[in-house]
């Protein structure tokens, strides 16, 4: 998990914050707040909501790899712009 903060924190001119929840984060990118949110080993009702406000304010939702199974992965990129596909391009590779 570190190592993917640092991946993603040295390709950042802003510093990277986490809320603590999954739903806050998610939230704060349905309205604006927040670019992207990103994190491993998940369960489904810590995200559930979040995906609703996503993908209503017009979000992207995917998993690491760029596919709808995040669920089965347990793991979530949610973002408001195209910052999806340059997480997937960091997160994905092993």
């Amino acid at each position: 998990v570190l190592e993917e903060l640092m991946k993603v924190s040295n390709k950042l001119n802003s510093p990277l914050r986490i809320m603590g929840s999954a739903a806050l984060d998610m939230a704060y990118i349905a309205s604006g707040r927040a670019d992207a949110y990103f994190k491993r080993d998940l369960n489904y009702w810590d995200i559930a909501a979040g995906i609703i406000l996503v993908k209503e304010s017009g979000g992207f939702i995917s998993d690491y790899s760029g596919k709808n199974n995040f669920v089965n992965n347990k793991n979530i990129i949610a973002s408001n712009n195209n910052a999806n596909h340059e997480l997937i391009e960091i997160l994905d590779k092993k």
